[in-house]
């Protein structure tokens, strides 16, 4: 093995073992639930810190979340709780049959809360300090519609998520950090598709 393949496998190591340790610090960060946006958000800038190289660590990590949560972070994960509560409760109302045309509207409404999903998670990828969560919210609904290989990747991240969290719940945090550093990737796979075009 060269010298320079064993530096490349080591960087990419250190990249998924920064990844499992940001995915901890997210979901730490994200415990109150309302954070949960902020707290992705500071997870996205540090990977991207870590990834120009830059000198960044849980101090960051914590000012991000703080910055992120007071310029609107926090009222981004109550509207986003508010929603999953009225898909719930639209779910409920369908599984009793009160409703006409009930499975295609619960099926509307699941589809509609993964895409929301996808776009609060590319929201948050996006976002800087001193970013407007209203305009990265709207960016971002364009780039899910835009981009559907690429929201597919992240619902798919959501599925390993929820997978992890019922097969191995500890699991889970680690795969938080991943599906924020895909997102970050579609991004990135998203902006040089729009450049070359």
């Amino acid at each position: 093995m060269s010298t320079r393949t064993g530096t490349e496998r080591m960087a990419r190591f250190g990249v998924f073992a920064e990844c499992l340790l940001t995915g901890v610090w997210i979901t730490l960060a994200a415990l109150p639930l309302v954070t949960g946006p902020a707290a992705v958000a500071a997870g996205a800038a540090h990977m991207r810190r870590h990834l120009a190289h830059e000198r960044g660590g849980l101090r960051e990590f914590a000012a991000d979340v703080r910055a992120a949560a007071r310029h609107g972070g926090l009222l981004t994960g109550l509207a986003g709780w508010a929603v999953l509560t009225l898909v719930w409760a639209d779910l409920a109302v369908v599984r009793a049959g009160g409703l006409p045309g009930g499975p295609l509207v619960g099926a509307v409404g699941v589809l509609a809360l993964l895409g929301l999903t996808v776009a609060g998670l590319r929201a948050a990828t996006a976002w800087r300090p001193g970013s407007s969560w209203r305009s990265l919210l709207k960016t971002a609904t364009r780039r899910t519609a835009a981009d559907p290989a690429g929201s597919l990747v992240l619902v798919c991240g959501f599925g390993v998520i929820t997978a992890s969290a019922w097969l191995a719940p500890p699991l889970a945090a680690p795969a938080l950090g991943m599906l924020t550093a895909a997102a970050l990737a579609v991004d990135r796979r998203h902006a040089r598709r729009r450049d070359v075009i």
